[in-house]
């Protein structure tokens, strides 16, 4: 596992952890289909942009910023790489943030601390001593950490293989738009191509390593899609059909209880935990390489103004957490958002790794091109339907 496990946490998140509680909860195992589309989807994409990063030792942002020369075209690009960067980060963020502190509270039960600004003081000291190393070896581990914590929840819970398997067949029962869509914008981030272009370049440096990259793709990917499994399993074993509310993940841990015992508390308290904080360090990341690239600048992470750009989102982040206001509708409706938003930007990643002049052989196939084009085809049918029953419900 190396630069991918970067991806891997930040889609694994309390946002995630929801989105997958309340699909299982509300439709069963019925949208396990949803998931793995949405986990092909993002290797294929997350293949793409590691490539680019790997080859032109770039990040997406700097290659857009170069390939896109039009004033008008390249003001486009950067407005929607903020919007999504500005306001969808910084809502995950005091989601990451508060998901932390519910797993922190799961563990330590009455202990009166101030678990959001430790939280945060955490991701500022691994994000502001500036080694790239350092991040991956910490989120690593915070990856694993999640695994053990909602795959054992998943062995214990002792999901219906058969319906789980029945999941696979595309259906959507009625009101499970938004939660497909959900679904795909949870899993495939769209910042998180930035992420993973710019986390490549830094750390191999050769095209021969190609190999290494597609491995650390699909086996770090493949973990948090499993972990995802995990959770949509686990919420469709212990809630559907039951008519139990799931307001939000922590009611998880808690309605567990009597199917888990002590197991509840601590497997979704280390879980909540690890996903708060992982995703907390990467958000913050991703829009810093984004922004970075996109104005030129150096994405040196001992860089002034590299560090000032992820300074922002994270104390962003943590006002929120702190304001009381409980973000789970906020990361929902960001989910929706940048399910809407992929498709766009990997119109635009699909057009650059089609450049001869700046990938050589290692430009997409016809076959990278016509499962990417089945992806956009897919997500924007998906958002189009999205859109029109959130406006006609």
């Amino acid at each position: 596992m190396g630069p991918a496990a970067l991806v891997a946490a930040a889609f694994i998140g309390p946002g995630t952890v929801t989105t997958c509680t309340l699909a299982g909860a509300g439709f069963g195992y019925a949208l396990i289909w949803a998931l793995v589309f949405s986990i092909v989807a993002c290797i294929l994409l997350q293949e793409m942009s590691a490539r680019l990063g790997l080859v032109t030792q770039q990040g997406l942002g700097e290659v857009l910023q170069k390939q896109f020369t039009n004033p008008l075209l390249r003001a486009l690009l950067f407005a929607l790489v903020a919007l999504a960067i500005f306001i969808g980060n910084s809502a995950y963020q005091g989601g990451n943030i508060a998901g932390a502190v519910l797993g922190m509270e799961a563990l330590l039960p009455g202990l009166d601390v101030p678990w959001a600004i430790m939280v945060a003081a955490l991701a500022f000291v691994l994000l502001f001593q500036g080694s790239y190393r350092v991040l991956e070896r910490a989120l690593i581990a915070l990856v694993l950490l999640m695994s053990l914590a909602f795959i054992t929840t998943f062995i214990i819970t002792q999901p219906d293989i058969p319906a789980l398997l029945g999941g696979l067949r595309p259906q959507i029962p009625d009101g499970a738009w938004l939660t497909v869509m959900a679904l795909v914008g949870t899993t495939v981030v769209p910042y998180n191509l930035f992420l993973h272009a710019s986390a490549v370049s830094n750390k191999w440096h050769d095209p021969a390593c190609l190999r290494q990259v597609r491995k650390d793709t699909i086996v770090s990917i493949g973990v948090g899609g499993l972990i995802s499994l995990a959770i949509i399993s686990t919420a469709a074993a212990a809630f559907f059909g039951q008519g139990i509310a799931i307001n939000s993940a922590a009611d998880m841990s808690v309605q567990l209880e009597p199917l888990l015992g002590s197991w509840a508390s601590v497997s979704m308290g280390v879980g909540l935990f690890a996903a708060g904080v992982s995703s907390a360090i990467t958000a913050p990341l991703a829009a810093a390489y984004a922004v970075a690239g996109m104005l030129g600048w150096t994405t040196n992470g001992k860089d002034l103004r590299f560090k000032l750009t992820w300074a922002v989102v994270l104390f962003s982040g943590l006002g929120l957490s702190l304001s009381g206001y409980k973000p789970v509708t906020i990361i929902w409706f960001a989910q929706i958002a940048n399910g809407i938003l992929l498709p766009l930007l990997a119109m635009f990643l699909l057009y650059i790794m089609n450049q001869s002049n700046l990938l050589g052989r290692f430009k997409n196939t016809w076959l990278h091109n016509l499962l990417g084009l089945l992806v956009i085809s897919v997500t924007l049918f998906l958002g189009g339907k999205s859109l029109y029953f959130a406006f006609t419900s």
